[in-house]
């Protein structure tokens, strides 16, 4: 078997069904396997794929074990020569692991050498999420992104080492660290590396897990020919207990790979607290009034409760009035996730909003900003 993608879950139903029905597609020409293994969620996920994806496997954990460990448990149970960590609040194209696949193969010559390959994230309004490429967080890079002094600095080497500047989003190379929202990785290196530490509940795993992939002597590389949505807000809420975890999370991976100090360590816990705070500021719930709300389908549809509605067979008929703010629904039945997620990084603007509707489950979902809740709309309860 070539791949096995790895869905690890918890509470969030609508978005998980969106990110399976996308990779379902998207490994129709592979020979591939989709599991999903959920932390014991309280919402109705395992009987939503029970019902709607009834041949996947699923693995139902007892208790929420940690990014981690369920990514851990649910590899045990992968055939495939590769594994595709993914995050359930995304979307991926239809040839999102083709080409990821490709990219790998051509590098077979030195198959030693690979390790981690990502690739570009966008939020759900289609920007590009920075973190889709990162330098290793040493003090002084972790300072840099503190201090936003990469953002005074982009092209200095001393300052943009933190979303590794150097290269372009649009460049694919080598960087030093990847986002456990999307990774590609061969099984055998996984295991090699025993996995997530689980010592590490969550937020620093998946730079250990690129860090260690670095120690082992192996390249990791950011794929930039294919698009991915990360809805991002979805899966973390910046509370107190968001703040706790990533202190903790900062702390362990300093400690783990860095040289003790009283200095070193006062300099982190005061440094990981900093930015803990902007994280938990960033969530600020952005208000979005639409003045119309626009169907693109290929069929006409009618959808209660949702006025004014105008109904296009093609994106391009759509004219933008900059001083009118834009829902836009893309029914997925009508396109590709592909066409979407091209069409997404193409309109992007402060006046539009983008949202996706799956008729068959009739509900639209989707996220304003990187840093809010994501916004579902279930048709089925106000009609």
């Amino acid at each position: 078997m070539q791949l096995s993608v790895i869905i690890l879950n918890y509470n969030v139903r609508y978005f998980l069904e969106l990110c399976v029905l996308s990779v379902q597609k998207a490994i129709q020409n592979l020979d591939a396997e989709i599991i999903i293994i959920d932390n014991n969620s309280s919402d109705d996920s395992c009987a939503m794929m029970k019902q709607r994806f009834p041949d996947i496997k699923l693995i139902e954990n007892k208790e929420n074990s940690g990014f981690p460990k369920g990514n851990n448990i649910a590899v045990k149970k992968a055939k495939g020569e590769y594994i595709c960590i993914l995050n359930p609040d995304t979307v991926v194209a239809e040839d999102t692991f083709e080409k990821v696949l490709k990219f790998v193969s051509s590098r077979a010559h030195s198959r030693d050498d690979l390790g981690i390959v990502g690739c570009k994230l966008i939020d759900g309004a289609g920007n590009f999420l920075p973190e889709s490429k990162r330098g290793i967080p040493t003090p002084w890079v972790a300072f840099t992104k503190i201090s936003g002094l990469y953002k005074l600095f982009p092209k200095s080497s001393l300052f943009n080492k933190y979303y590794a500047q150097h290269l372009d989003k649009n460049q694919t190379g080598k960087v030093d660290i990847l986002v456990g929202a999307f990774m590609v990785m061969q099984r055998e290196l996984y295991n090699e590396m025993g996995g997530f530490d689980e010592n590490c509940f969550m937020y620093a795993d998946d730079i250990d897990l690129s860090y260690r992939a670095l120690q082992k002597g192996k390249s990791n590389y950011y794929f930039a020919e294919t698009t991915v949505i990360h809805y991002k807000g979805e899966s973390t809420i910046r509370d107190q207990k968001y703040m706790k975890h990533f202190q903790e999370a900062m702390q362990f991976f300093y400690k783990k790979h860095f040289r003790k100090s009283i200095i070193f360590d006062w300099m982190m816990q005061i440094g990981s607290f900093i930015f803990s705070k902007i994280k938990k500021n960033q969530q600020h719930n952005y208000i979005f009034y639409p003045h119309e709300t626009v169907l693109f389908t290929k069929e006409l549809l009618t959808i209660q409760n949702l006025s004014p509605i105008c109904n296009h067979s093609k994106f391009d008929m759509l004219k933008i009035n900059p001083a009118i703010n834009y829902q836009l629904v893309f029914d997925v039945q009508s396109f590709s996730f592909q066409e979407i997620i091209n069409f997404v990084k193409q309109a992007k603007s402060k006046n539009i909003t983008f949202k996706m509707f799956l008729p068959e489950s009739n509900f639209i979902i989707g996220s304003n900003h990187a840093n809010d809740k994501g916004i579902i709309i279930n048709l089925a309860k106000i009609e």
